[in-house]
């Protein structure tokens, strides 16, 4: 009997490349985003090419209906792997962005993985089974406005629980990855002109990365050698560097 894997934002980048492993390793799925025809797209594909089955739940993970049925669904069902993907960028800084832009990235970012994850954890642990992998960011480790406090919640958070649940088979990995090649930036109207090409990251790579990872235990995953030593530099060098590092960065963005 196959296991049931969540995962949002399940139509593309990240989220699909997640969508495609876990059913290559035998799971059943329900697949979360907005786009209706691209769910049903994704979940169609994927139950032709490996045999699982798959359900599709339509949510807007910013708004407070969205986010309850996928609570909803999570509190009556058992499910195996929970994968926190669904995200956004805002290209504004944010004494320029509008407020409730600002708002909507916090419910994606950091209302609903947190919720979900308190309704899933419990059942996890009751049943000593349990896979959580939340997709954060090395923006986390910098000071880039409201998506880089959202990460570094999300990863600090996944670092807590990860501690807290050393002892039980319920594994907590958060995902910290650096650009990655998907549609994140050209939705975010991103300008990522000039970026050195050995800065980017091939999506399947770095979610099989995680995934071992994950299944080793580890707290945090940073996929590629390069971002590797650029999170140890963020980590533990001054700090005022950091903060300088991280405004260039969006400032790039916004062009």
């Amino acid at each position: 009997m196959r296991s049931w894997a969540l995962v949002t934002g399940a139509t593309a980048g990240i989220g699909e490349s997640f969508s495609r492993l876990l059913a290559a390793n035998n799971y059943n799925l329900i697949l979360v985003a907005r786009d209706l025809p691209r769910l049903h797209e994704r979940s169609t594909t994927l139950q032709n090419a490996y045999g699982i089955e798959s359900i599709v739940l339509q949510a807007d993970l910013s708004t407070n209906e969205g986010c309850a049925l996928v609570e909803r669904y999570i509190a009556e069902h058992d499910i195996d792997v929970l994968i926190n993907n669904a995200g956004f960028g805002i290209k504004k800084a944010f004494t320029t962005s509008a407020l409730n832009d600002e708002q909507s990235l916090l419910d994606v970012l950091v209302r609903t993985p947190m919720r979900l994850m308190h309704i899933a954890l419990p059942k996890m642990r009751a049943r000593d089974k349990g896979i959580i992998i939340n997709v954060s960011s090395v923006a986390g480790f910098i000071a880039g406005g409201t998506y880089s406090a959202s990460k570094s919640y999300l990863t600090v958070l996944s670092e807590s629980l990860n501690t807290e649940l050393v002892g039980t088979k319920v594994k907590i990995t958060a995902l910290c990855p650096g650009f990655t090649r998907t549609e994140f930036h050209q939705r975010g109207r991103m300008s990522m002109k000039g970026l050195p090409g050995f800065m980017w990251l091939n999506a399947d790579n770095l979610v099989a990365r995680a995934w071992s990872d994950t299944l080793k235990g580890k707290a945090i995953s940073i996929p590629g050698r390069q971002y590797q030593i650029l999170t140890f530099v963020m980590r533990y060098g001054p700090r005022f560097i950091v903060r300088k590092i991280g405004m260039k960065v969006r400032v790039k963005q916004r062009r």
